[in-house]
């Protein structure tokens, strides 16, 4: 029985060395875009909406693409931005994928809600550049909001063409959010949570999703992730569900900056 949501939630404090990865993140996010730019192959900071947050970035591969690869960063939908992600880009792009991503504007600016017709919006822009099949994934906010694009409710022109969905860490029913402190910059209500819950709505057919968690994750996080694996299961979908072992929550997206890893293999193999 969870009596402390914040604590179920919580993953910096349960995590060594948590903020010295946030640190090396930022700094190969740095160095991956100075590469990039560098050789010609890097979009930076392309506006897709009209708020000064709505811009992604864009890395290109050598040679043709052979599809688009959208990666929606975390951060509680309150916090971070793309620039720390950069760099998870780099396994898919060596594979010869394109990969864009967007930024978003933050709770409690706007609700999330707003945040998923931001990404939504995101997705179409970057598919419109390239043709090819379209994978989404995200990690933990990012997740949830990867999610989001499979859901039938979303307004998507680019839809028959995701065929992959892969969120890392994601946060699948929104419900206990309304039981942390976090909620009074979501400023959700119980309609809005479950408005805005992947495992609580229908997905899409025509692709296949991926759930992957890392088995040292705090074990709500390990639950979301079976969640939406199971409760998708019951709409006939082509569904993994993946718990890492010995990772947790931030170091189990790091493997998407090696070509051969499984995560970047489950995402674009």
């Amino acid at each position: 029985m969870i009596t402390d949501w914040d604590d179920a939630y919580a993953n910096g404090i349960y995590v060594d060395g948590a903020d010295d990865i946030a640190a090396a993140w930022e700094v190969d996010a740095a160095v991956f875009r100075d590469r990039m730019t560098t050789v010609n192959r890097a979009e930076l900071n392309m506006p897709y909406g009209q708020h000064p947050r709505e811009v992604m970035d864009i890395f290109h591969p050598e040679g043709t693409p052979k599809g688009l690869v959208v990666f929606v960063h975390g951060g509680y939908w309150i916090s971070r931005d793309k620039n720390l992600w950069s760099h998870m880009a780099a396994g898919a792009v060596a594979r010869g994928w394109a990969v864009a991503l967007p930024g978003y504007t933050l709770c409690p600016e706007v609700r999330i809600a707003d945040i998923t017709r931001q990404i939504a919006t995101a997705v179409d822009f970057a598919a419109a550049r390239f043709n090819g099949p379209i994978h989404l994934t995200g990690h933990s906010a990012g997740g949830h909001l990867a999610a989001r694009m499979g859901c039938v409710d979303v307004d998507l022109a680019c839809a028959s063409r995701i065929k992959r969905i892969l969120p890392i860490s994601g946060v699948h029913d929104l419900r206990p959010m309304l039981h942390t402190e976090m909620n009074a910059d979501f400023r959700m209500d119980m309609a809005g949570a479950i408005a805005e819950s992947p495992a609580l709505l229908t997905p899409r057919t025509g692709f296949d999703l991926t759930c992957w968690v890392g088995a040292d994750e705090r074990p709500e996080f390990v639950r979301q992730n079976a969640l939406l694996a199971n409760v998708w299961t019951g709409f006939g979908m082509n569904i993994t569900c993946v718990e890492e072992p010995a990772l947790n929550h931030f170091t189990v997206v790091n493997s998407l900056v090696k070509p051969e890893s499984a995560l970047t293999q489950a995402l674009v193999g």
